[in-house]
This record gives C-alpha cells, structure tokens and sequence, in this order.
C-alpha cells in the first residue's frame, strides 16, 4: 500500500434530504470499504494511535482482523476496553485523539479509525442475538458497586466493574439511560437504538439499571453505603446549563441548548404528535455557541422546520471548538454562521423574543498563550431579526451534587475533586467524567469511569 493512499470517505445523506429529517445522516462503511480502509493500517509495531484512546483500545490489532476478514474477533477486541464501541465510532472525536497519532497521517490522511469501528460494532449489532459478542458476565465476588449516573463514565465503570464480578447498580434520575447520549446527542448523529442496545449489553452481563432515582433527593452516597454498597461511583455529568446573563433572556422563545435538546431528544418532539412534547418551532432561530452542542441545537432547529437557522459565535470559524465535521455538517444543511459577534441584549415584545442585539467583534493580538481573544470592532451594536434563541454557551456541575455527595470535598464550582483514578477525599467514594473535569467528550468521561472501577476494584481487594 502506497504512502499516499486515500482516506475513504463516509457515505452520507443529500444534504437537502437530510436537512428536515432526522434518520441518522452518516451511512458508514460497506464491507468493500472497511477493508480497503483498513488495509491503509500500517500495523506499526508500537502503535501510536492507542496512546491516542482514553480507554486503550487495541487498535491495531482490531483493524488487523478486519484485513484477516474475522470480524467476530475484531469486536472481541473491541469490546474488551470499549463497552459502546457503536457510540464511540459516531461521536467521539477521534481526529484529535487515536487519528490525531496515527503514522499514516504523518505524510497522507490517518486511517479512519472511527469508522472502522463503527463499521464493526454494527456488523455485531446486526447478527442474531445470541451471537453477538457483549461484556462476558463474570462471576460473582460477592461485593457490590454503586453508579449514580448512566452517562458514558457511568456506563464504562460499570461495564469494567461487571467483568470483574461485582454487582452493579446505575441509578439513573431520568426515565431512560445514557445521560447525555441520550438527552444530548440528537437522533441524526446517534440513533437511541443504538445506545439502547448498548445499555441491553451491559443488562444481560448483569448490570442493574433503576431509572427515576434523584440521587441527592430520594438518597445519597451515605445511605447508598449503609444499605450495602461496597462503593459508590458519581458519573453525573456536568448538565446545569449556563446562560449568557444578558438582558431579556426570561421573554418566551428563549431556550438552553440543554431543555432544547432534551425536549427534542429525550422527549421525542421531533415526533409530535406521537410523543405529547410540547417545543416553540421557531421560524427565525438563532444559536448562541460554537461547541458540538450549537452545532447539534441549529440542526435540530432545521429538522424542526425552521426556515433560517443562525449560528452567533464571538471568534471566527477557525476558532470553534466544535468538531470540523459538525461544522461542514452544518453549512451544507444550511445553517448561517456569523463570526465576531458577541451578543449584548435579547429584544423583545409582548412577552416574546423579537431579535438579539450585538456587538461586532475583531480578534485581538494572541496572548502569552498563543490564543487571540475577541475585542470590539468599535463600531455600533445591531440586532439579528429572529422569534427563537438557543444559548449553548456551557454547562455547570448539577446543584444537587453536595446533597448526593454526602460532605466529599468539592470545588468553588460544585465539582467533585477527584485524583486521576477517581479517588475523593472518602475512600469509598469515586468520581470521574464531566462532574469531575467539567464538560468534556464521552470517550474521556468513558476513559475516568473505566480508571475508576480499576481504582474501585483495587480497594477493594
């Protein structure tokens, strides 16, 4: 294979076609295309790709059973550090993880390793169920773990703590699993059956899930302890949406990213009249953001039949921290970007939003740190016309943390201070994911739950 040999790009929907409906826009890989993609590994002796994955998937060697036409193995291998490997291969940012390392990459585009697992986690999903390869129950060693949280760290500490026979509980305070998978991450990106197969995985190798559980109001960590759990993991993410504490952000038409998202996602909105969900279906969106979650909120605006959806960002373009395919994604579907904007005052009349004043911004000379922070232009404030504003501008620890932490040691934010294997300041205690870091992506939050239940098992033993 020559060092110059082309990535294989990702079957997608027209745009237009895609653009007002909500089945998952990317196709992913026939059998044809997996091979040739994986034929481009180059099978490096220490791979460097691996030191890239915040679970250690052994890349290499799942992409070599590709090439050696043994799928059933290359998911084994999968599955032995990743409990969602359908998940990670749609969303998780592997261009500035696993394929940011990849040697191929040095001198022509890195293999696709996402894709390629993709590509293989779904060939496992579409067999028959009793031959799919899941998380082996282990047997049991009589000790019991608690998870508050079914997000990503949730679910991958409780996938590493039932392979190594604990009985494991997740209460989850939502009606169905997945944290932010499932309220966060729109059905075009990550189909819900999808993670509910994940979640089924994990159930059959014991894992117990108990949904509606507020922990922090029906119990907490101490009681959770006293009524015979070994230890207790928090994986409760970081989903207090922040706004923008501008004036007029209390008129009708004004939503956070995370209840817009959720009304849409969790609740099934984008299926009214089926799901009973009541959403403002704006006709003038605009979103306040640059993240994957702007991205995710203004093109859940479009399939919501929106007839203009902007996006309102103080940087340019090139300084967004949403992932560049997100982006494309976005522009193709027909999302506006405007650069340089800082938004000043929400307008508005009889109760209503009416448009979003703001300042046009330029960016300054970079700092000690190499960045370039946005300045006013000096030229005068004006006001983008729109009926809806969707802020994605960041979220904050769950206020109910310190009632369900039981008096761990927090931070001034109200995260949980944890060392890099969770550890908090009550050894029975664990922690990791965004309530810990503040928002990340799920393949690190995966990476804390699973460095957590080794922790966990340690103590334990």
């Amino acid at each position: 294979m020559s060092s110059d040999a082309a990535r294989h790009p990702m079957p997608e929907r027209d745009a237009k076609e895609r653009a007002r409906s909500f089945e998952e826009v990317t196709l992913g890989y026939d059998a044809a295309t997996a091979l040739a993609e994986a034929q481009r590994c180059l099978q490096c002796k220490n791979p460097p790709c691996e030191k890239g994955c915040p679970v250690s998937v052994r890349i290499r060697d799942f992409i070599g059973q590709i090439v050696a036409d043994d799928l059933a193995e290359s998911i084994k291998l999968l599955k032995e550090r990743n409990a969602l490997p359908a998940v990670c291969g749609r969303v998780c940012p592997q261009e500035s993880q696993c394929e940011a390392k990849c040697v191929r990459g040095v001198k022509s585009e890195p293999v696709a390793i996402g894709r390629l697992e993709r590509f293989v986690a779904d060939w496992n999903r579409a067999r028959p169920l009793d031959e799919r390869c899941g998380i082996e129950k282990a047997a049991s060693n009589g000790k019991s773990v608690a998870v508050v949280g079914s997000g990503p760290a949730g679910l991958a500490c409780a996938g590493e703590l039932a392979q190594l026979g604990y009985a494991v509980t997740v209460f989850e305070a939502l009606h169905a699993g997945g944290g932010v998978l499932a309220y966060g991450i729109p059905e075009f990106r990550l189909p819900k059956a999808i993670l509910g197969d994940e979640i089924a995985s994990l159930e059959r190798a014991g894992v117990n899930f108990k949904y509606n559980e507020v922990v922090g109001r029906v119990t907490n960590a101490q009681q959770l302890l006293d009524s015979g759990f070994d230890a207790v993991f928090f994986g409760t993410g970081a989903g207090l949406p922040t706004f923008l504490g501008i004036e007029g952000e209390n008129y009708n038409g004004v939503y956070s990213a995370n209840e817009y998202l959720t009304r849409i996602n969790l609740m099934k909105a984008y299926r009214f009249p089926v799901y009973d969900t009541p959403i403002w279906e704006g006709h003038n969106v605009v979103v306040v953001g640059g993240g994957n979650v702007a991205m995710d909120a203004a093109r859940c605006a479009l399939r919501m039949r929106a007839d203009k959806v902007t996006i309102v960002y103080r940087r340019t373009i090139d300084e967004m921290p949403a992932r560049n395919e997100e982006i494309e994604h976005a522009i193709e579907e027909g999302v506006q970007i405007k650069e340089l904007c800082s938004p000043l005052k929400i307008e508005g009349s009889q109760g209503w939003c009416t448009g979003l004043e703001v300042q046009q911004m330029k960016l300054a000379e970079p700092d000690e740190s190499g960045r370039r922070s946005p300045v006013t232009d000096g030229s005068k404030p004006f006001v983008i016309d729109c009926d809806t504003i969707i802020t994605a501008v960041g979220t904050g620890a769950n206020p109910l943390t310190p009632d369900a932490t039981s008096g761990i040691e927090l931070s001034k934010w109200g995260y949980v201070i944890a060392d890099e294997d969770g550890r908090t300041s009550d050894p029975r205690i664990f922690a990791g994911g965004d309530i810990v870091t503040g928002a990340a992506t799920v393949i690190l939050a995966m990476g804390a739950g699973k460095k957590a239940a080794r922790a966990i098992h340690t103590g334990l033993t």
